[in-house]
């Protein structure tokens, strides 16, 4: 049977939540390394990666039993999600790409001053104290704070955000595609006849 067939749509839809749930189960168990590991010390990002991970396990989980036993409610609530995510991810990784430098830097700047959690985690790990301006009579996280010799972090940042702006966004939009093709493999397997099935029967 051609890929047009019952089997290949089957076997290609299973295929996609397979990576899906690879890929969520490698979202979770880096953000807890990072954790473990105390490379990144806010639970609000950690439980956000986790989150989005165990949000992605359960719809891939939704879509490779929808696909398997060819559930139709299943399989039509699936497509509904994945069409929605769709749209969230894609919208957020074309912003990812287009966000401008002035833009970049003020969304920099409200997150720094919103979380002094992940400002020690910044100092700490780029060798920085303050964002455009180093206070040596305040407290700073990195090494060379004792020496007096740090430079204002808001340069490295926005070096190292742009770069990460540009991945993220790139793979957003890889993820995004993929999840269309998920949506019509689900439209076009919904409306296939199992060739097992009792030839009487409805779809």
């Amino acid at each position: 049977m051609g890929c047009a067939g019952f089997t290949c749509s089957k076997h290609s839809l299973c295929a996609l939540n397979i990576l899906y749930v690879m890929v969520s189960l490698l979202m979770i168990g880096i953000a807890a390394w990072g954790k473990w590991f105390g490379l990144v010390s806010s639970f609000q990002v950690v439980g956000g990666v986790i989150g989005v991970g165990v949000f992605l396990f359960f719809v891939a989980l939704i879509g490779l039993t929808g696909a398997m036993k060819h559930h139709q409610v299943l399989l039509f609530f699936y497509m509904i999600i994945l069409f929605m995510v769709f749209v969230v991810q894609f919208s957020v990784s074309c912003a990812c790409l287009a966000i401008n430098k002035d833009q970049q830097e003020h969304l920099l700047e409200v997150g720094w001053n919103n979380s002094h959690t992940t400002q020690g985690d910044v100092e700490k790990s780029l060798n920085c104290c303050g964002f455009y301006h180093a206070d040596l009579h305040g407290t700073c996280d990195a090494a060379c704070f004792s020496n007096n010799m740090c430079q204002p972090c808001a340069q490295q940042i926005q070096e190292h955000a742009g770069e990460v702006l540009r991945f993220v966004g790139g793979i957003g939009l890889f993820f995004s595609f993929t999840e269309i093709l998920g949506v019509w493999l689900t439209y076009r397997y919904r409306n296939q006849k199992d060739p097992r099935a009792n030839p009487s029967a409805f779809l």
